[in-house]
């Protein structure tokens, strides 16, 4: 079964909130003992490899699949057609965003295989089972397709334009949605009667998401009780069972979703995906679990991409330099279909996360959503947080230099102070807590800001440009919705949280464990996690958002408290006394004013032997709670970068990184500090090396690592990491959530910090990924994007 059961802790420290603890779970995945979906082998399975579409866009005029069937250890072929009549769901998009004159977005169907047109290169047309996977490969490069081909269109604003192809009937002009948000009128005016205007035209570049671990899935179905089961990464087991269950045309109760470990996702693995629906199908015909593990040259093709936008940013200020009012108009490429959360990025997203930790009254956005003959786009670490806040950032640097104005004075000036808040921003968004002048100040002296000119001198002597950028960001994070805090006293000694997030990388079993310890006394070394099971839980919301600390986290505390109701009763029992009378501390049960008590533990162990309880009293300790949903928190930070340029090669190093973060109450510090890492490696590969690049026929350039580039070590500097945080009321942690925020703040710090070297050029504005051959050519007058 492969279900995620992370075993007790082999740490004996003391364990609350506030340690920074390893992660538990190190030991086993640096062994390379981790279980992950690949490691999986059923009895008699088979293996699955997809047919996908060679061309960006085409009618399907035919798929031969005789020769297929007749190869070696081939079982079975489908299309499109053998899944009709199943049933079957059509693949959904979860949001629901109106137009702006309030009609609702176009929805375009997705079915698990194509039958009509191919819509992008790696677009799955049919599947080949056999009984190993070379056999199934060698099968699948038998299938023949005839495709008429259609011209092609890979970005926005191409596939709006008129007389562009169009990818669907039931989709006039390829747009999906005509987004806006805010007054229009006021906006206007405020900007008509703005002492300055700063505007650019930034370009949100598409990434490959590339985590460690790629897709694989093994289904299975029961014929007794007519369940399917797939063993498949998520982000959240009961969540991605749901929509599952929708997808293959059954109730809930029908399926059963199971996650071991999971090498990276960064939102893309939270999605129910067309292979998960075809291997379920064959499981179900061919009476045997059915396997398929992606290639990773497959999965450029066959996961979700991330960010793609391309805005219009303006930003109106008065005389002084105060904020008026900020209008996003651009862009949104959702690919040729719409995943489950397309739309929000360039949208709902922008909106929010633009306005940061500035007083700006007025806030504007209009996003043209279109279908485009390339993959589809899907949340991306932070989807659409970093965006907003790289938007505005970059805004603010223009208007410093074009007004002769200090950007560290022009972001003081506009800074929502302490004694403002709670702050109620023109998006509705409800700033609860933070201190983002005193942050923004020890970020400065952190950096010490005001030695630079002695280090840029240094740099210009040893031939090198040197710039700096400072990365202001605040995060609306995704609300906490209903989360399980299930925690069972197990007949072995040890205690287990169930909860409905999942870890794919975060180290939650740790900083779970502190939680409960600090609740409940629970030694810290009998604690275990099962996250990954849809069958353990009775509600989960899953990881994304940067939640999960949020959402489980107050599960657990509110779970506790139950457990302590529970206790109680059954403390005055054992030690003959009344339920009023016994206090709960440090994990013992004892009746006030004596010194008569009786551990958690014990208690547990007791319950497990006691004959001839009261009715009226509980006969286990083991609570199955639900946290009820909680408001969105708001992580802010400011992140400075220096940089130096090589003026020969345009090559970029990053001389040094500085970061001061509020994230609230930090259960486990070092975590944190580690998932701040990540998050800002990732916004420097967005930011200096990647770049996901179509032709004009729609087919994919940068199609593996020998043509896209990924950060590795040696690229990135030792970062220093302050934690500055004031706990947050909309939760019972007082967490904010860290999971995006390294990419909100390294996205503006380190594009900040190039466009300030290449300053002596005359540049104003370079677009990511700022490559050598980019600002080569900026230096030597031919500024421009990286191609």
């Amino acid at each position: 079964m492969n279900m995620r059961v992370s075993p007790p802790g082999l740490s004996t420290k003391p364990a609350g909130i506030g340690q920074s603890l390893p992660r538990n779970e190190d030991a086993t995945l640096v062994r390379g003992d981790g279980r992950y979906t690949d490691d999986l082998s059923l009895d008699g399975q088979l293996h699955a490899v997809f047919v996908r579409s060679p061309y960006a866009h085409g009618v399907i005029r035919g798929i031969e699949v005789a020769a297929a069937r007749e190869m070696p250890g081939v079982v079975a072929v489908y299309t499109a057609g053998d899944l009709e009549g199943q049933g079957y769901g059509a693949l959904t998009c979860n949001v629901d965003i109106p137009n702006r004159d309030g009609s609702p977005m176009k929805r375009p169907l997705r079915r698990a295989l194509t039958a009509d047109k191919v819509r992008y290169v790696g677009d799955p047309v049919a599947v080949v089972v056999a009984r190993s996977a070379v056999q199934a490969r060698d099968a699948a490069e038998a299938v023949a397709l005839d495709i008429e081909v259609l011209p092609a269109v890979t970005s926005a604003e191409e596939a709006l334009a008129p007389g562009a192809p169009e990818l669907f009937d039931d989709v006039p002009g390829n747009l999906i949605l005509d987004y806006q948000f805010g007054d229009s009128a006021k906006v206007a005016a405020a900007f008509a009667a703005a002492a300055h205007v700063a505007r650019l035209r930034i370009v949100n570049n598409r990434i490959v998401v590339n985590p460690l671990e790629p897709r694989a899935a093994i289904g299975t179905y029961d014929r007794k009780s007519g369940r399917y089961t797939l063993h498949a990464p998520s982000q959240g087991a009961f969540g991605m069972r749901n929509s599952l269950a929708a997808a293959m045309g059954v109730p809930h109760a029908r399926m059963r979703l199971l996650t071991g470990h999971v090498g990276g996702s960064f939102g893309m693995k939270s999605a129910v995906f067309p292979e998960y629906v075809a291997l379920l199908h064959a499981a179900r015909l061919l009476k045997k679990p059915v396997k398929w593990t992606d290639q990773r040259s497959e999965s450029f093709v066959s996961d979700h991409h991330g960010r793609d936008m391309v805005f219009e940013a303006e930003l109106a200020l008065d005389a002084r330099g105060r904020f008026l009012a900020t209008r996003f108009t651009g862009f949104g490429n959702m690919g040729g279909y719409l995943s489950p959360v397309g739309p929000m990025m360039a949208t709902l997203n922008i909106g929010k996360n633009s306005i940061g930790m500035y007083r700006t009254p007025l806030v504007e956005v209009r996003t043209r959503c279109a279908v485009t003959n390339t993959v589809p786009i899907a949340a991306y670490r932070g989807a659409g947080r970093p965006e907003g806040n790289y938007f505005m950032e970059r805004l603010i640097e223009t208007a410093a230099r074009e007004m002769g104005i200090d950007s560290a004075a022009l972001r003081r000036r506009n800074l929502i102070p302490a004694k403002a808040l709670p702050w109620k921003t023109p998006i509705g968004t409800l700033y609860d807590s933070g201190d983002f002048p005193a942050l923004f100040a020890r970020a400065l002296e952190a950096a010490d800001w005001k030695g630079y000119r002695a280090r840029q001198r240094a740099s210009r002597k040893a031939g090198k440009l040197r710039g700096r950028g400072i990365g202001c960001y605040l995060e609306v994070t995704a609300p906490p919705s209903n989360e399980m805090g299930g925690i069972h006293f197990e007949a072995d000694g040890s205690v287990t949280i169930v909860t409905g997030t999942l870890d794919y990388g975060q180290g939650h079993w740790t900083p779970f464990a502190q939680v409960l310890t600090s609740q409940l006394g629970v030694p810290f070394d009998k604690i275990r996690l099962v996250q990954g099971d849809s069958d353990r839980l009775v509600a989960g919301g899953g990881t994304g958002g940067s939640k999960s600390i949020m959402a489980s986290g107050s599960a657990i505390i509110e779970a506790s408290e139950k457990v302590v109701e529970k206790g109680k009763l059954l403390a005055a029992h054992f030690l003959e006394a009344s339920a009023a009378d016994i206090e709960f501390a440090g994990g013992r049960f004892s009746i006030a004013g004596t010194d008569r008590a009786i551990g958690i533990m014990e208690l547990a162990a007791r319950l497990r032997t006691a004959q001839g309880l009261p009715d009226a009293l509980p006969a286990t300790l083991d609570v199955d709670h639900v946290f009820k949903a909680a408001p969105s928190a708001y992580p802010n930070g400011c992140h400075v970068a220096e940089i130096e340029i090589d003026p020969e090669t345009g090559q970029v190093e990053i001389a040094s990184y500085v970061m001061v973060n509020d994230f609230g109450t930090l259960v486990n510090p070092m975590i944190v500090e580690g998932q701040l890492h990540g998050g800002v490696v990732q916004g420097i590969g967005q930011a200096i090396y990647e770049l996901t690049s179509y032709d004009e026929d729609g087919q994919l350039r940068t199609g593996s690592y020998m043509d896209y580039a990924m950060p590795r070590a040696a690229d990135v500097p030792f970062f220093s990491f302050i934690s500055q945080g004031v706990p947050t009321s909309t939760n019972r942690v007082g967490a904010k959530g860290c999971g995006e925020a390294g990419c909100a703040g390294s996205l503006p710090s380190v594009m900040n910090a190039i466009v300030d070297a290449l300053a002596p050029y005359g540049v104003t504005h370079l677009d990511m990924p700022a490559t050598p051959l980019s600002i080569w050519r900026a230096i030597h007058g031919n500024q421009g994007t990286a191609s």
